[in-house]
């Protein structure tokens, strides 16, 4: 794992300081090593994480003859099968690393040399003869890939930070992307949090050419292949489960290719813990795991944790986070984070993944991933009660099934019917939206936008992230069962918009840590895509064929506990007692917040006033203080007051 940047510029300005400059901004990704090319048009950094030919895999990297440059971000699991492909074609390879692999694979394929990676990655080849640049990002978007366009010039990188290094990219705040942040708690690529600065979507790749960006898909989620089938007429479930068992067994074999120890986050939950247990089943030997507590036994998985611990018999370590570490993390969180945040979430991660560097550990394993391919979320079986209940809509024995939703939220379960159906938003408009599944969770995340001031909401009067949304479906997903399609959106935006990105990539390479996910194997996705509803949610039974393949490998209080998503404590990690932080009372006080414009002061202040009393019980509350936090955290460190080497 890695950091990269470069640029493409017609009159060979500005140059290796430039470059230097971004690579030092993302000297986290890599600090074992910096390498740089350069010629009359091209820069291209690399800032290294060492894990794959650690002696030789030095980049950039180029080709025989030199025709074709290399910066690298990722891994390539299948490295090893096709770089004995390649050689059985006659290419000579220099290294053992996977990144030559991709400029052979280049070589022969071209663009299409995609389709035959097994990883996650981002990476830009330089084509000298041609004078173009391709760039790649993985199907999935683990890894990430930014680039902007200034005047006639093109610069990348795999952070934002390291662009706004480049003298030509401007810093400014898009509206529109907080306006999607606040509505879906992501934007939508290509947008990003700052105005010119463009994200390479996930499955997609990119030609910058004779002054011109081109951005075309290969791959995505497919929901409309034929359903995958039990051969010869054997028990349907039982063949599926035995396939995603070899599946999932194969993707972790591979994940644990490295030259450097692999440990694995060990969460409490069915899916960390199936990971941990196929790379115990895979030979390896003694597994050191991870995990995160909490002071809160409301949101503590400790005696989960400790269960998988003793039954799989590994070297575990964790942290315990209280509020006020999560407080004063938060600011180094949004600096890698780059973009708003409207939940703490990726703070106690940005903390254990410093666990797992001091540990002297790069790469760890989870299982992210599993409750969007299989049926694991809570708003899947939302979608399905809620379904149910609009086709009789006057029940009084129905919305009882709304309480089997939710169990760890006290407040929620005591509501009567008639809240419960106001909160879910059961109505006859409401079914017949594409966004059926979602609804409830866009509209309770956009009740922060009350808190924009008067020129903001002006701006964005003419805003509709919904129909923005709506603008980048695949034509057959209005095909789709509801179930379908909330997997498609979990899938598609917020699992790489928010959770490998905010609560991956971000938090992990802060430290100089590498995350795999064996869940995230493009065949497993495409296999689960195949997979009828029922099986991955059987009834209101979440993760059907996945709980099915682990009882042999998990213990059964792992596999059959209630689904407790992971949360972590939100305002209150900012406000102890009557008093708050310094850097929250700064930037939340109504002059700072007047002089940035963003909110509205009078706002805020209210809001900040039931914080420091300790009378904030409502979600929308506290993902409000968050998202105004966060935002204001954003300007000062990238707008008002950018400092490229903050944390060095």
């Amino acid at each position: 794992m890695c950091g990269i940047a470069g640029f493409i510029t017609g009159d060979g300005q500005p140059g290796e300081p430039v470059l230097r400059r971004m690579l030092y901004t993302i000297r986290h990704r890599g600090p074992d090593d910096t390498g740089v090319y350069l010629d009359s048009a091209a820069a291209l950094g690399h800032a290294r994480l060492s894990i794959i030919d650690l002696s030789g895999g030095a980049q950039p990297m180029h080709n025989e003859d030199g025709s074709l440059w290399i910066v690298f971000n990722g891994e390539i699991f299948n490295y090893l099968e096709l770089r004995a492909e390649l050689i059985a074609r006659g290419h000579r390879f220099a290294t053992r690393s996977d990144t030559e692999v991709i400029l052979h694979l280049f070589e022969d394929y071209g663009d299409s040399c995609v389709s035959r990676l097994n990883g996650q990655w981002a990476f830009a080849i330089w084509d000298a003869r041609n004078r173009s640049l391709f760039l790649s990002r993985d199907r999935l978007g683990v890894r990430p890939l930014f680039f902007a366009s200034p005047g006639d010039s093109f610069v990348f990188a795999s952070e934002i930070k390291a662009l706004f290094a480049h003298p030509a990219v401007p810093r400014e705040l898009d509206l529109r992307a907080l306006d999607e942040i606040f509505t879906f708690w992501h934007t939508l690529p290509p947008r990003t949090a700052f105005r010119g600065i463009s994200e390479l979507p996930p499955g997609h790749s990119a030609t910058f050419a004779r002054g011109r960006v081109s951005v075309t898909p290969y791959w995505d989620l497919d929901y409309t292949s034929a359903p995958v089938t039990s051969p010869n007429g054997r028990n349907q479930e039982q063949s599926l489960a035995e396939e995603l068992l070899h599946l999932l067994k194969d993707a972790t074999r591979l994940r644990l290719r490295s030259d450097v120890p692999v440990g694995a986050y060990l969460s409490g939950g069915l899916d960390s813990t199936l990971i941990a247990a196929l790379v115990k089943d895979s030979g390896a030997a003694r597994l050191t795991t991870f995990s995160v507590r909490f002071q809160d036994s409301e949101l503590d998985e400790g005696p989960f944790q400790a269960e998988a611990v003793r039954h799989l018999g590994t070297d575990h370590r964790d942290i315990r986070c209280s509020n006020d570490e999560i407080g004063r993390a938060f600011p180094d969180v949004v600096w890698h984070a780059e973009k708003p945040i409207i939940r703490t979430a990726p703070a106690p991660l940005y903390l254990l993944s410093g666990l797992v560097h001091d540990n002297g550990y790069k790469v760890v394993l989870t299982g992210e991933g599993s409750d969007e391919m299989l049926g694991g979320y809570d708003i899947f079986k939302e979608v399905k009660i809620r379904a149910f209940w609009a086709a009789q809509p006057h029940s009084r024995l129905r919305p009882l099934l709304l309480r089997r939703l939710y169990p760890y939220m006290p407040q929620l379960q005591s509501q009567p019917p008639a809240y419960l159906r106001a909160f879910f938003h059961i109505g006859s408009d409401d079914t017949q939206s594409p966004f059926f599944s979602h609804l409830p969770r866009w509209r309770l995340t956009s009740k922060l936008k009350c808190f924009f001031s008067d020129a903001v909401k002006a701006d964005l009067s003419d805003c509709d992230p919904i129909a923005s949304m709506d603008a980048l479906l695949p034509p057959a997903y209005r095909a789709w069962d509801p179930f379908t399609r909330a997997q498609y959106l979990e899938a598609r935006y917020l699992l790489p918009g928010y959770i490998l990105s905010s609560q991956g990539d971000r938090v992990a390479m802060a430290h100089s840590v590498e995350g795999r996910f064996p869940f995230l194997d493009h065949r497993i996705a495409e296999f689960a895509s195949r997979l009828p509803p029922r099986l991955k949610m059987n009834a209101l039974k979440e993760k059907y064929l996945l709980k099915r393949l682990a009882a042999g490998f998990v213990p059964p209080a792992v596999v059959n506990r209630p689904k407790q998503p992971y949360r972590a404590p939100d305002a209150r990690s900012f406000f102890c007692g009557s008093g708050a932080h310094e850097y929250v009372e700064e930037l939340l006080a109504p002059a700072r917040i007047q002089r940035d414009g963003v909110f509205n002061p009078l706002a805020v202040q209210k809001l900040v006033d039931k914080a420091r009393r300790g009378s904030l019980v409502s979600t929308a509350d506290n993902m409000a203080v968050v998202g105004v936090l966060s935002t204001q955290l954003l300007m000062d460190q990238f707008i008002r007051h950018f400092q490229p080497d903050r944390n060095l």
